[in-house]
């Protein structure tokens, strides 16, 4: 082959290959010329309460409106859609019809969905459409936080997502949900839980409660005020003392700290360069380590690691992905370093982690 051939196809290989990386990149820079825009989406079934969809969809647009009014084109775009087992209009449990965006196929990916209540009896309802509970396992699988109020908390027990979690519902169904679903922990004295990516409340108004706490993670403590000062004139009890924390950890008064945790709680699917981390909280790395071990005792890629392997213990247990797809799910390209961490941590292997929850979760005793 003469040289210059040679010569001619390595260049042309060096920049194809600068090419890629650019594009790899441009995807993860954090100064984009463009925001992110991430999606929240609202389930419509029939029977549904309105109010359990209205009302967190005004406080959601309210507070992009204030954010937009003081952040101007800096604040990240959020696409708040509306999704049903097909298009046709949903009527409600009060008789006027709400008329869904999109079909479960067409929702695509979410960040945050809100399932609805139903009125009376859920079960006829959340037994008609196995379709929706495949799609909120998948959901969950890619990532999503579910919000759930009353009675449609029972769409997230009879995907079995629920299953040895805490829970809650409408304090009228609390015996039957138990009878429905035993393997559910049922927390009555709590308005909301929480256990990884699945909140149950227990009214409208603890759901309002829950919202607020989802506007503060998205726009800040004072765009969070201002939604709960518009929509509730009343002194309304702290979300954090009417709730039930899964594993809840430590608390600790840096609230800088606080906020890149419940960032990190969000992002953890994603890359995460824990120096671009630092950066969005204004710290220099050197005070972002420092000032994150002095509040939690570990150090941010150590609390980023357990909130990983947390998230890969539950898809382990009740999802059919491989090992190699639950490590992708959670953000690590490496299959060997994930397997090698879920050891360091937990002092067995993904896979013999899945075979003894499995024995458990299908005993016959």
């Amino acid at each position: 082959m003469p040289w210059f051939v040679f010569w001619q196809g390595y260049i042309g290989h060096k920049l194809w290959c600068f090419s890629q990386c650019f594009d790899i990149f441009s995807q993860y820079s954090v100064k984009m010329t463009q925001p992110l825009v991430h999606k929240i989406t609202f389930l419509l079934c029939d029977n549904m309460l309105a109010t359990s969809t209205t009302l967190p969809f005004e406080m959601l647009r309210a507070a992009e409106s204030a954010a937009r009014a003081k952040g101007g084109s800096q604040v990240e775009a959020w696409k708040i859609q509306t999704t049903a087992i097909n298009k046709q209009p949903i009527k409600t449990s009060i008789g006027f019809s709400l008329c869904p965006d999109t079909d479960l196929e067409e929702a695509g990916n979410s960040d945050i969905i809100y399932l609805p209540a139903l009125w009376r009896n859920p079960r006829p309802i959340v037994k008609k459409h196995p379709e929706l509970l495949e799609w909120l396992r998948k959901a969950y699988e890619n990532g999503a936080m579910i919000s759930a109020v009353g009675t449609g908390c029972c769409f997230l027990a009879e995907a079995g997502l629920l299953n040895d979690k805490p829970a809650t519902t409408h304090w009228h169904y609390f015996d039957q949900f138990q009878r429905d679903y035993p393997r559910v922990k049922l927390k009555r004295q709590y308005f909301i839980t929480q256990a990884g990516n699945l909140y149950c409340s227990a009214s409208v108004n603890a759901m309002a409660d829950l919202t607020v706490h989802f506007v503060k993670r998205l726009y800040g403590e004072a765009i969070a005020s201002f939604v709960e000062r518009n929509f509730s004139h009343e002194i309304r009890r702290s979300y954090e003392n009417t709730s039930y924390f899964e594993g809840s950890t430590k608390q600790h008064p840096d609230e800088d700290i606080v906020q890149a945790q419940i960032w990190m709680q969000d992002n953890y699917n994603r890359q995460i360069n824990l120096s671009e981390v630092a950066s969005r909280f204004d710290m220099s790395v050197r005070s972002f380590n420092r000032r994150f071990k002095n509040a939690t005792a570990q150090t941010p890629l150590q609390y980023l690691q357990r909130v990983r392997i947390e998230i890969a213990k539950d898809l382990l247990q009740t999802s059919n992905l491989n090992v190699s797809e639950v490590a992708d799910k959670i953000g690590y390209q490496d299959v060997g370093y994930f397997t090698a961490l879920f050891v360091k941590l937990l002092a067995t292997s993904p896979r013999e982690y899945r075979a003894t929850v499995r024995a458990k979760l299908f005993t016959a005793d």
